[in-house]
């Protein structure tokens, strides 16, 4: 087999296994939001660091979901420096 077909049968057995991950129904009312997220993508250098030797997470879970998803990614950049920083 070629390795082009031997790493497309790979990626399709990962997405097969991935598919049937599930995850449980958040039993709280009131989940972290976008400004949460954005929060803590400010503090995940200080917040990686704190889990090393402390029981503190770097990502809220559960969470609102996609708006939480982009105010995290947004703070990383915004701390980050994102694509200026180079420059």
């Amino acid at each position: 087999m070629s390795r082009f077909m031997r790493l497309s049968m790979l990626l399709v057995c990962g997405l097969v296994l991935a598919s049937c991950a599930t995850q449980p129904i958040p039993a709280q009312i009131d989940l972290p939001g976008f400004w949460m997220g954005l929060w803590h993508g400010f503090i995940s250098l200080f917040s990686l660091i704190a889990s090393i030797f402390t029981d503190v997470r770097v990502y809220a879970y559960p969470n609102n979901g996609g708006w939480y998803d982009f105010g995290f990614m947004l703070g990383i950049l915004v701390w980050a420096g994102g694509g200026a920083a180079r420059r």
